[in-house]
């Protein structure tokens, strides 16, 4: 009740930001000024070079593995039964800070070119953002409203750069549940992602650096690099089964008097993974790829997941890009289309010289044959603002700064891109470089000023 009464209290106070909010564009604009004479433009990557059927059969290969019905059935019911969505939104803890209330430093992560319309940060109170990082985002957009709220998650990933990290925080893996009913006061709750164990009768935590994320029909699909497992390319959970862990300790798992979720109240179990059929990414000579970002694209027929190669922002190998349909199939919502034997192809898969790619999205104009695809592309040196590139088969432009024409306009550190079908947004994270980046803000920009302001 406690909470409620703070968060009504955050309510009261949204006159008072209404007025703040034209001395927060005034101060963007300064931003805006000092920020364009610093930023330096990509080289243009190029058109998209598409990769034959073959190549993407191989590399792009994958194999479902789920977990047992019944394994998730025990655990559901040793730990007291599902909340679900629902009830970690009737439980979020902490207010997110609307534009206004940011500082200059979160706001100067903002981009140059097109201007958010809309952006928060996190509550300044919030000691678990610290020797985090944000790397992935999506949204009830994706899915459609949950049950007639509108729900945004984040993902965030342990830096295990950071001093004083000790071997139970190393790759931890987590997502913040985010109310977005009133845009006005977004509110939200940490759940932590964790694996069944022995048969449902324990659970162990997911390590993964989640730098792409997609909600999709009551699933959700992460990218497992560097911690799930050698194996899992990509970690499946089920919206549906969130769960309550009754003891508040350090420890992850199954403990005397219940179960512990490293200090956090709610968990969520993975349901399933997809593996390399090749063997682990960077292997085969690199023909196997490491997943690097995800988005859902929409447009597509089916509606498809679309994913980008990991790789070091001042590489010079080229990037691949590519797509896996989804599921028409009853019984199989939020999983990719697979075969008998559950191998998953890609059906689509291109290659483009950007690297360092920290977001992508594939999109079909209305009226078009092709999709457009959006990137992300991160300076190899800190303190700079991006570049958003739009390819094709044909051109490749990026949103152009006024200021200086250069073509780093796109936020600070950002992260993965999602697209809100419903209401033209495109959003995203900044702050992905290290738990020592300040500039943390999740924005939205109407994607429809990102195509009016290429160049």
């Amino acid at each position: 009740m406690k909470q409620r009464g703070r968060h009504r209290r955050q309510r009261r106070g949204q006159a008072l930001r209404a007025t703040l909010a034209g001395t927060a564009l005034a101060l963007t604009a300064a931003a805006t000024l000092i920020s364009t004479s610093q930023a330096t433009g990509s080289n243009s990557p190029g058109s998209l070079t598409p990769l034959s059927s073959a190549a993407a059969a191989g590399g792009f290969r994958l194999h479902e593995n789920l977990v047992a019905a019944d394994t998730l059935a025990t655990l559901t019911r040793s730990m007291g039964g599902n909340v679900g969505v629902p009830g970690v939104l009737a439980d979020t803890d902490h207010v997110m800070r609307d534009r206004a209330e940011c500082s200059g430093t979160e706001r100067a992560a903002l981009p140059l070119e097109p201007v958010a319309t809309r952006a928060y940060c996190w509550a300044g109170d919030d000691a678990r953002t610290r020797q985090w990082r944000p790397a992935s985002v999506t949204t009830s957009g994706d899915d459609g409203q949950w049950g007639g709220q509108r729900v945004m998650m984040a993902g965030w990933t342990h830096d295990d750069r950071t001093a004083g990290t000790t071997a139970g925080d190393r790759g931890l893996a987590r997502i913040a549940l985010i109310d977005a009913s009133d845009p006005r006061a977004l509110t939200y709750r940490w759940v932590l992602l964790v694996a069944p164990r022995d048969g449902g009768r324990d659970f162990g935590a997911v390590r993964s650096r989640m730098g792409g994320m997609v909600w999709y029909q009551g699933k959700l699909i992460v990218t497992g690099r560097g911690g799930a497992g050698p194996d899992d390319a990509l970690l499946v959970f089920d919206l549906h089964h969130i769960l309550k862990a009754g003891v508040n300790s350090g420890a992850v798992g199954r403990v005397r008097g219940g179960y512990s979720a490293h200090g956090y109240q709610y968990v969520l179990p993975a349901v399933g993974s997809y593996s390399p059929a090749g063997g682990t990414c960077g292997s085969s000579g690199g023909t196997v790829p490491c997943f690097g970002s995800l988005s859902l694209d929409r447009t597509s027929t089916p509606d498809s997941l679309v994913a980008t190669e990991a790789t070091g922002a001042g590489g010079g190998e080229r990037t691949r890009i590519w797509r896996y349909p989804y599921s028409t199939g009853a019984g199989r919502e939020g999983l990719l289309r697979s075969d008998s034997l559950g191998r998953v192809d890609a059906d689509e898969a291109y290659t483009t010289k950007a690297a360092g790619l920290s977001g992508v999205l594939s999109h079909t104009p209305a009226g078009a044959r092709r999709a457009d695809w959006y990137v992300g592309h991160t300076p190899d040196s800190g303190g700079r603002h991006g570049t958003l590139w739009r390819q094709s088969g044909s051109r490749a432009e990026a949103v152009r700064c006024s200021g200086d024409q250069s073509y780093a306009c796109w936020g600070q550190h950002t992260a993965s891109l999602s697209y809100w079908q419903e209401t033209g947004e495109l959003w995203t994270l900044s702050g992905a470089g290290s738990d020592t980046t300040p500039e943390r803000t999740l924005y939205a920009v109407p994607l429809t000023s990102v195509d009016g302001s290429l160049g």
